[in-house]
């Protein structure tokens, strides 16, 4: 089984599961973001999003593929680039980490290390861009795939609560601890990644 990881740039956004491709409920604020969906513009705004993150802060996100099937992706961002992440109670992110914004593993390639891979090669990437670590705002009430990653698999693969909150807590991850994750921690990732919806949408805070 060939495994290769790429950036996730304009030309392989269509690898993404469709309405990923077009969701922007992360990358506008909550009233643009309905605004974009009511207009039928996501996907032009999706675009335009990716577009200034790769030009002002440089690679963001990585596709995996296996056999050249692409099977999954993560997405990451300065939280300066997340709007949404200012309509959280929890909120700001700390001013050394980088927001982990969403990530997804197709169902039949869960349970092969393929999150641990990804969440490590962002993980590299981002020391040596010279960040300390990586937060992300967990859905403590998680009952059904959504935007929000479920704050019980992010504590499980090694996250810590930085601002507690009923709802909708902020994690943090050390940058440094994912390059010795051990072998219990890949399962983990796998279910952490895996339990997104492939087809997100906007739904309110």
């Amino acid at each position: 089984m060939g495994r290769r990881l790429v950036p996730l740039t304009l030309d392989n956004l269509a690898d993404l599961p469709q309405r990923c491709r077009s969701c922007v409920f992360w990358e506008l604020d909550p009233v643009r973001g309905e605004a974009a969906v009511k207009a039928g513009t996501s996907a032009e705004e999706k675009e335009g999003w990716l577009s200034a993150v790769l030009l002002d802060w440089g690679s963001c996100g990585r596709v995996v593929h296996v056999d050249d099937v692409p099977v999954g992706f993560v997405l990451y961002a300065p939280p300066d680039y997340v709007p949404r992440s200012t309509a959280f109670p929890t909120s700001p992110v700390s001013p050394d980490a980088v927001q982990l914004i969403t990530g997804f593993i197709l169902p039949g390639y869960q349970g092969q290390g393929l999150g641990r891979v990804m969440v490590q090669t962002v993980a590299k990437d981002l020391l040596r861009r010279n960040f300390k670590a990586i937060e992300a705002f967990g859905d403590a009430r998680w009952s059904e795939p959504a935007c929000l990653l479920p704050a019980d698999h992010l504590l499980a693969v090694g996250f810590k609560t930085v601002r507690p909150h009923p709802t909708h807590p902020r994690l943090r991850l050390e940058l440094r601890t994912t390059l010795s994750w051990k072998e219990d921690v890949e399962m983990a990732l796998d279910r952490l990644l895996g339990a997104v919806q492939k087809e997100p949408v906007l739904r309110p805070l």
